[in-house]
């Protein structure tokens, strides 16, 4: 598809004033969006667990949570920001039954729509409004007169209004004013997907273990491998994020540079990218989604047995300790 970036200019903020914006869930994602909205001057309320710390967050905000069946009731637009694997029980039990014509489904990550664990009514209209950034910076870049880039997607028009009303919501939380790119439900799934497991997460995560452990089995001290392959890995991708590959490269040492590109390729080889197909292949099949929706059914054994193993690998240690000695970094990264 071609690009398409909206900004303020593209958004009628007025679209969402006569209405009660519904936020399912005060995680993270959930208290950024809702308190952007609210000062947006957007009726806003949020449902949340009673007894947990997001309830009582959510009071100490001013706002007083109230049940998903409470929240689907009165919302006419309804932002579902629960995690993943529960998005599709509260729905069945607690939005589904009272959805009528004219209300707005509203996500930030397409999942369940992608791999239809949840399956809308036609009568209303399915959007997606997804920032590329965590619920506190897009607070933060609220607060600051700026705005978080988001993408845009449409699921569903039953309105005829379903595209107006999405460019709405982002500009409550000021997306318009940094850009909203349009995608799809599927686009954004899957390459959200591929990105965390194939690099930012999976790829990044064993490709710093499996340089660890080669320092390690070589003789060389732990400490001393932890600061060369995790600790600056940020200095790194902060390079990367401001300025680029190619700004990064011209931003390190040239024997750094050098290193980097003679040496990578033997890294990412041939086979990683084939392994990196089959995963995306995984994706798109939904292979992975139903693996993943059966691990929460079964109690995540693998899962919970693959974190505890990783929890347990040496470097956890040792970057504790180290952590320890840096008191710029924050408490809870200790």
């Amino acid at each position: 598809m071609a690009l398409k970036i909206y900004y303020d200019n593209d958004a009628d903020l007025n679209l969402l004033k006569d209405k009660t914006v519904a936020i399912i869930g005060y995680g993270i994602q959930g208290r950024g969006q809702s308190l952007c909205l609210r000062d947006s001057g957007i009726n806003v309320i949020v449902s949340e667990l009673e007894g947990t710390a997001n309830f009582k967050q959510a009071e100490e905000d001013g706002f007083t949570p109230v049940s998903a069946q409470e929240a689907a009731i009165k919302g006419d637009v309804i932002q579902i920001l629960t995690q993943d694997h529960l998005q599709a029980k509260v729905y069945s039990e607690s939005i589904k039954p009272y959805l009528k014509k004219g209300k707005v489904l509203v996500f930030s990550h397409g999942f369940n729509i992608r791999f239809k664990q949840i399956k809308p009514p036609r009568k209303v209209d399915v959007i997606m409004i997804a920032p590329k950034g965590p619920g506190a910076l897009v607070r933060r870049m609220y607060e600051e007169g700026k705005g978080v880039p988001c993408l845009l997607a449409i699921h569903q028009d039953a309105s005829g209004n379903a595209k107006d009303i999405a460019l709405a919501y982002a500009k409550a939380i000021k997306g318009t004013t940094a850009g909203v790119i349009e995608t799809t439900f599927s686009e954004e799934t899957e390459t959200d997907l591929f990105g965390e497991q194939a690099v930012l997460c999976g790829g990044v995560t064993e490709l710093i273990k499996a340089g660890f452990d080669t320092l390690i089995e070589e003789g060389y001290q732990p400490e001393i491998a932890y600061f060369e392959v995790l600790h600056e890995l940020k200095l790194i991708t902060d390079l990367i994020q401001e300025t680029g590959i190619a700004g990064m490269r011209r931003r390190v040492s040239d024997t750094a540079c050098y290193g980097d590109v003679t040496r990578g390729p033997r890294i990412i080889t041939d086979k990683t990218r084939k392994a990196m197909k089959k995963m995306l292949k995984d994706i798109k099949s939904g292979k992975f989604a139903r693996e993943w929706i059966k691990e929460n059914e079964e109690g995540r054994p693998v899962f919970n047995k693959l974190l505890e193993e990783g929890d347990n690998h040496p470097i956890e240690a040792v970057g504790k300790r180290l952590r320890g000695m840096m008191p710029w970094m924050r408490s809870e990264g200790k």
